[in-house]
């Protein structure tokens, strides 16, 4: 395979810059700014997310999921509870998300613990999916080996027919999740590689200090 020149890909970034004084004393309205703003510049899918766990000894796995909501208490997403990921916050509930929005030269890093949201939320969000992304939710043993693609689809179409226009009851191994945060850093592309980082680290239930850190 022809070995491409990587070690020269690079990016200067000029688009903005981020100071102390300008971010607010709350890191979850400063992350409600820059996700509006990500929203009105059209970034493809601002909502997407790299969700990173960890097994009890310190092995490492991450993928992309989509962030469903936020506030003042954490970061929420939904999933099957029997995935790899699932498997992991059940034994060590530590988890970290980075968003990446290339096009704005942006950042976000987020640190917390993580907890399963009420059974209410979950059956709430799982009854306002579309219903082919509820059926998927019941046929896929997620992140379990599978006979095939056509044993997939093949056990989707009985379900579509025993279920027909009736409900579809939320599985049990289906839920939603929240990050707690206690770190959420800010980060803005600057030039010559000198970017701002500004970060911030929970003191107490309601309190937040901010600091620099070096590029």
């Amino acid at each position: 395979m022809e070995q491409k020149d990587i070690e020269n890909l690079r990016q200067d970034y000029a688009a903005a810059s981020l100071s102390e004084k300008d971010v607010d004393a709350n890191p979850i309205k400063q992350f409600d700014k820059w996700f509006n703003d990500a929203i009105n510049a059209k970034v493809h899918e601002p909502n997407a997310m790299t969700l990173a766990t960890a097994t009890t000894d310190g092995r490492p796995s991450a993928r992309i999921v989509l962030l469903k909501g936020f506030s003042d208490d954490g970061f929420k997403f939904y999933t099957n509870y029997l995935s790899r990921k699932g498997k992991e916050l059940a034994k060590n509930p530590n988890a970290a998300l980075v968003f990446f929005w290339g096009d704005m030269e942006r950042q976000i890093r987020i640190e917390g613990t993580i907890e399963k949201l009420d059974k209410w939320y979950s059956e709430k969000y799982f009854h306002s999916r579309p219903k082919a992304s509820q059926i998927s939710a019941v046929a896929s043993p997620q992140s379990r080996e599978i006979e095939s693609r056509e044993a997939l689809e093949e056990h989707i179409v009985k379900l579509e027919a025993e279920f027909g226009d009736g409900e579809i009851p939320k599985p049990s191994h289906w839920g939603g999740y929240i990050v707690k945060p206690r770190m959420i850093e800010f980060w803005q592309g600057r030039r010559s590689r000198l970017h701002d980082r500004i970060v911030y680290k929970k003191v107490d239930n309601k309190n937040w200090k901010i600091v620099r850190l070096a590029p």
